[in-house]
């Protein structure tokens, strides 16, 4: 099949986003062959650039909408995506400048007074104390306990971690990446690897906003080709 050639995808692959309704519909020839044209090449490059920008899910409501006919609905969608791409970059922005700051914080020496109960903590952080528990589940946060049921104390060192996964987890950060980097920050304090974490995010937002840069220009050339088709004209690939 040509249009899977070009596009990038397999057979299998160009049946399901027809299915979908990420291809506009495909007409077929009387002996049951489907017909592709230009249009169902570019709607499948549309949607690769857009799956990657902004998720599958959402790139296949995009191409869906576009296939709807004429309406605002595909730029509303459009415009939804780069704004939470905006918002990724505002939260990635605080959180580099707060892991800056948290990571250059002295600790001295530890003293009773300096410990923070559960709920001291959550308002300080502005959370909840069953987000704390979640935290320390996950293994995020390791405060110490007298006793297995007693009072949770969170040390200089514990406060300092949960501020670092609360300002990460404003970022996007999801708990499985936090879970595997907390650990070696938290004994090794190789502050060096937050800052790290941070730059891959912030290459991974570029490439996406990258990624609907290209989806948006392709839809671009996909309205227009299918208006300029003539009502009933047929294809020019068949699969």
């Amino acid at each position: 099949m040509d249009v899977a050639r070009r596009a990038g995808y397999s057979v299998q692959q160009v049946r399901n986003l027809e299915r979908d309704g990420v291809l506009p519909p495909v007409p077929r020839t009387g002996s049951g062959y489907r017909v592709y044209d230009a249009s169902h090449v570019g709607s499948a490059l549309a949607y690769r650039a857009l799956a990657h920008g902004t998720g599958p899910v959402e790139a296949k409501r995009i191409m869906r909408a576009v296939h709807a006919g004429p309406g605002s609905e595909p730029l509303a969608l459009l415009d939804a995506a780069h704004a939470r791409l905006h918002t990724e970059r505002r939260d990635l922005a605080l959180a580099r400048t707060a892991a800056g700051l948290i990571s250059a914080e002295p600790i001295g020496d530890v003293r009773p007074s300096d410990a923070m109960g559960i709920s001291e903590l959550a308002a300080a952080l502005g959370v909840r104390p069953s987000t704390l528990r979640h935290w320390e589940a996950e293994g995020l946060v390791a405060p110490p306990r007298s006793s297995p049921r007693g009072p949770r104390r969170y040390l200089p060192d514990d406060v300092r971690d949960a501020r670092i996964v609360h300002q990460l987890r404003l970022s996007g950060y999801r708990v499985a990446t936090l879970r595997a980097m907390m650990p070696e920050l938290r004994h090794a304090r190789r502050w060096e690897e937050v800052a790290t974490a941070l730059d891959a995010r912030d290459a991974s937002i570029d490439a996406r906003s990258r990624s609907l840069l290209d989806g948006a220009a392709a839809l671009a050339a996909l309205v227009v080709r299918v208006g300029e088709r003539p009502p009933g004209a047929d294809g020019d690939r068949r699969g």
